[in-house]
């Protein structure tokens, strides 16, 4: 069984710094590889980050370059999100999920992602 399971959100003012963690299991490197979508309210998901889990390249939207970094730890299976420079347009639902690629900019296809974990809220006050 898959299982994806986030930690780390919180409420932070704008400037601030947030870590996100994601454990996974149930699934290996072959399969998937790890990104972050959020969703603020009233708007759609949004592509944030992934890492290929075959090289460990990272992408990222436009919006959190330079200022969020994704990184893994292959022995706690677990991925990070490092967000820093937070701005009050950050604030959203975290989500990890599971996407068979994460190369160029396949990260902001919603529909690949197969599995999701619970998600963890983001709050960035101005």
């Amino acid at each position: 069984e898959v299982q994806l399971v986030e930690s780390g959100g919180g409420l932070v003012q704008a400037g601030g710094s947030l870590r996100l963690s994601c454990a996974a299991s149930g699934f290996t490197s072959d399969d998937y590889s790890i990104g972050w979508v959020r969703q603020a309210p009233g708007k759609e998901r949004e592509g944030v980050s992934c890492i290929s889990s075959s090289d460990g390249t990272p992408y990222y939207a436009d919006s959190v370059k330079g200022r969020f970094t994704i990184s893994s730890d292959n022995a706690k299976n677990t991925v990070y999100l490092q967000m820093d420079s937070l701005k009050p347009e950050d604030t959203a639902v975290y989500y990890c999920a599971a996407v068979p690629f994460c190369r160029g900019d396949y990260y902001k296809i919603i529909q690949l992602y197969d599995y999701w974990g619970q998600g963890t809220q983001v709050t960035v006050s101005s």
